[in-house]
């Protein structure tokens, strides 16, 4: 569920004017619903107080600036470790945890930050093998029957 717009301490010092005057709620003449002039009325009553008190919960660690700069990192390079992105948070003034990295990639879509176990292959491999197919192209079939392929092996 959504943040709620919060009102202003004009307002819901109006509220609690109108209510200790007598004119129930006041709902309609403020244009605003029932249920919120109530729990403002209920809060002044049990508080005796109007303001605005901080939200609960604890405040997040990352910046919405860090958070872009680690998704855009991971999304650049796929290879990116949770400890990289650790260290590089840290030279950047943030301590976080590999938790809290794991657990903002999930929030954003990403749902792992482990390095691929084989790495795509390389320019020079894939020039490798096309110089070796070049080389025996023209080759007599004769001479591919006694190559072991890596298929035969598991029949």
């Amino acid at each position: 569920m959504g943040k709620t717009k919060e009102l202003s301490k004009d307002t819901r010092d109006k509220i609690v004017d109108l209510h200790k005057a007598g004119s129930g709620y006041g709902a309609k003449q403020l244009g605003e619903k029932k249920t919120t002039v109530g729990a403002i009325v209920r809060k002044w009553k049990r508080l005796m107080m109007t303001v605005n008190v901080p939200r609960s919960g604890a405040p997040r660690k990352l910046s919405p600036r860090g958070v872009s700069m680690m998704l855009r990192k991971v999304k650049n390079q796929p290879r990116t470790t949770r400890e990289e992105l650790v260290n590089e948070l840290k030279r950047a003034g943030t301590t976080v945890s590999k938790a809290t990295i794991s657990n903002t990639l999930k929030r954003h879509g990403l749902n792992s930050c482990i390095a691929q176990k084989v790495p795509p292959l390389k320019s020079a491999h894939a020039k490798a093998r096309l110089k070796f197919a070049n080389d025996h192209l023209d080759d007599p079939e004769e001479s591919w029957e006694k190559v072991l392929w890596s298929d035969e092996t598991k029949i």
